[in-house]
């Protein structure tokens, strides 16, 4: 990476820079809501309402007319109570339906297709500013094609967020410290892994202000190089960083009267938590019961040896210190929750750094080589995310 200590931080990528990147998004996510209309079509059911009036998007569209105060009680006592939706997405989806003929599920749809594109676009940003323009298009092209890539064109806030966390580790980079921190802020009210990139711009602030110090640190490894910005700055995108996150939490605490730590009640209403990963290996163990489960779980193991074979590439390819603390938190939070275990793949889709060592070796292809393994790929994805949505599909 250029050292831009002596220069001002570059200028955001144009549209034209990133133009094949996204156009190569909006052509794979086509494919997946044809794939998605061919096969709803063919089982009697609705593409749209699959992707707008189902799971999560219900209750981000209740939250978003009617506001907080939503539960559902089950028959086994479990409370399942809106509270649990972060702002975001909703206040999003009530201010787009109040200001065109839209309805909130419509909106939903709307920002969801929209915040794909940015996300897309600052996807593009940060490897671009990482590797070079060609492996920021391959990691565009690969985040789409991902086999769950169908949420990204969903009424979820995984768009939003990865949005919002990839262009706050882009100003992290170019050290644009009160943009990070404000669009860190930003992340804290949209899904509760904000924290990661909080995390991040935290690191990245500490990193910066140790090497000014004069501390040996390696350079191009941590602070991102155009860290002569005033103390003040970072400090103040510190303070500014976690205020969305940790001010939905406090006020969820303070409406249901239990304290600071009232949204963990909450979660766990829905079964959520954080238990270290102790119930997803009880879960893979148990498809090792019965032989026909027994695939399943070497799947699953397979998987996530994946996972951690990308993390330590990252950090083997010396990935900037922000975006390998941003993926391993998400990635962590995603294997170590008790949350219902067929939604962990959503929960990854923000990790895009984490497909960063496969865009490089992607973008050393040629280029009729790269697009024919992307296009199979991006086939097989569309394929399966029809057949995800119209079978158990997320929550």
């Amino acid at each position: 990476m250029t050292d831009l200590g002596t220069r001002p931080p570059p200028a955001l990528p144009t549209l034209r820079r990133a133009a094949p990147a996204l156009l190569g998004y909006a052509a794979v996510r086509l494919l997946g809501l044809v794939a998605l209309a061919v096969w709803s079509a063919a089982r009697d059911k609705s593409a749209y309402k699959l992707l707008t009036a189902r799971w999560d998007s219900v209750w981000y569209t209740r939250v978003a007319e009617l506001g907080y105060g939503y539960e559902v009680r089950l028959p086994n006592g479990d409370v399942h109570s809106n509270l649990a939706f972060f702002p975001l997405l909703p206040w999003l989806e009530r201010l787009l339906a109040s200001v065109t003929p839209m309805s909130y599920a419509d909106s939903g749809f709307a920002v969801s297709v929209l915040a794909s594109i940015a996300a897309a676009w600052g996807v593009f940003a940060v490897a671009d500013h990482v590797y070079g323009r060609r492996a920021g298009v391959c990691a565009v092209l690969l985040w789409a094609v991902l086999p769950v890539g169908i949420v990204q064109s969903m009424a979820y806030s995984e768009s939003l967020f990865t949005a919002l966390a990839a262009w706050s580790l882009y100003a992290v980079l170019t050290g644009r410290w009160l943009t990070a921190g404000t669009l860190a802020l930003l992340a804290g009210l949209t899904r509760p892994v904000g924290l990661a990139v909080v995390a991040a711009v935290w690191t990245a602030a500490i990193a910066s202000y140790v090497r000014d110090r004069g501390v040996s640190y390696v350079r191009d490894r941590g602070a991102p190089a155009s860290d002569s910005a005033p103390v003040w700055r970072r400090a103040l995108a510190m303070l500014i960083a976690p205020l969305g996150a940790a001010g939905y939490v406090l006020w969820v605490g303070h409406r249901t009267g239990k304290g600071p730590l009232g949204y963990l009640d909450v979660q766990a209403g829905w079964r959520n938590g954080f238990d270290g990963g102790a119930a997803f290996a009880r879960f893979v163990a148990d498809k090792f019961t019965s032989f026909p489960s027994a695939p399943a779980g070497v799947g699953l193991i397979v998987g996530v040896g994946l996972l951690i074979w990308l993390y330590v590439t990252c950090v083997r390819q010396r990935q900037p210190l922000p975006l390998l603390v941003y993926a391993g938190v998400v990635a962590l939070l995603a294997l170590c929750a008790s949350s219902y275990f067929g939604s962990k793949p959503r929960l990854l889709l923000p990790a895009f750094p984490l497909l960063l060592p496969l865009a490089r070796a992607l973008a050393r292809l040629r280029t009729s080589r790269s697009a024919l393994v992307t296009g199979v790929v991006a086939v097989a994805s569309a394929v399966y995310g029809a057949f995800w949505l119209n079978g158990s599909g997320p929550p």
